[in-house]
């Protein structure tokens, strides 16, 4: 491939999370003019570059080898990477091959390409000007308790990944954590035969998937609105707060930004910041 450097090189290259046509023509390109492919199963990455009609020798680069990273960029410094399905370093191996990588001086690319949490972020309708991803929650422990309680209480999207069978205890958690009735989607298959995407509240996508589902998941939740109260979570008293503050001298505008602050609504958070500056 005569257009790339014959320096030392890596490229990072996203393989189809699901249909093999969402392969990109630069994906192509590189993995036929790199020295070797790395990646997470050397089956799985050969079955798709035999597809591809391409030839190339193959490095097992997984969660338990990624140790080895400088000494394959050492046998191979020509090398493009994969994961099993989507792009790697996003909830999968790779940042550890782009340290690496960084730390020897060698150039690194990262082509665009399949990725899971995008699309099923847009098929959730669900706003996503602002989000979070949070990849894997941990499985269980304080670790896990912690995530919940700060996917509740954040007011952008989050989006997850999770697998088939902890889907059905994992939606469960996250409806005590965030309430009932919030809203969530969860997307499975992507790109496949059975794609599906069901939207409704936490509750209800519970019960729906208690019995697993097969297939490759995303789960995208709903941020927090103003005001919501969380399980265990105290009420604020928040005419108590406005007089406290008018009292010390502040302005309409700083108690109702502080008002907003404590999880008030807008429209009410104005009113009241008015009435007690102009009862003092």
């Amino acid at each position: 491939m005569t257009s790339e450097p014959a320096a030392p090189h890596v490229w990072l290259v996203p393989t189809p999370v699901g249909n093999l046509g969402d392969i990109t023509v630069r994906a192509v390109e590189v993995l036929r003019g790199c020295g070797a492919v790395a990646c997470e199963d050397t089956r799985r990455t050969g079955a798709l570059l035999t597809h591809l009609g391409i030839s190339k020798p193959l490095v097992r680069l997984d969660a338990h080898t990624m140790h080895r990273a400088a000494q394959v960029l050492e046998q191979h410094p020509r090398l493009a990477y994969v994961s099993d399905a989507g792009t790697p370093g996003i909830s999968d191996p790779g940042a550890e091959l782009v340290q690496a990588a960084v730390a020897a001086d060698v150039p690194v690319e990262v082509l665009p390409g399949a990725t899971a949490f995008v699309p099923a972020l847009v098929l959730s309708g669900l706003p996503n000007a602002r989000f979070t991803f949070e990849g894997f929650l941990p499985r269980s422990g304080r670790a896990r308790k912690e995530r919940l309680a700060a996917i509740a209480a954040r007011s952008e999207t989050t989006v997850l990944y999770e697998s088939p069978h902890r889907l059905g205890d994992t939606l469960s958690d996250l409806a005590a954590a965030c309430g009932e009735g919030r809203a969530a989607s969860v997307t499975r298959e992507l790109s496949k035969r059975f794609e599906e995407t069901r939207r409704g509240p936490l509750s209800e996508l519970a019960i729906h998937f208690a019995r697993g589902v097969r297939g490759e998941i995303v789960v995208v939740v709903a941020g927090r609105e103003a005001g919501q109260t969380l399980a265990g979570e105290e009420v604020p008293d928040h005419p108590a707060l406005a007089r406290t503050w008018a009292g010390e001298g502040r302005s309409a505008r700083e108690i109702r930004e502080l008002l907003i602050a404590q999880g008030l609504r807008k429209n009410d958070a104005y009113a009241l910041a008015l009435q007690v500056t102009q009862t003092r």
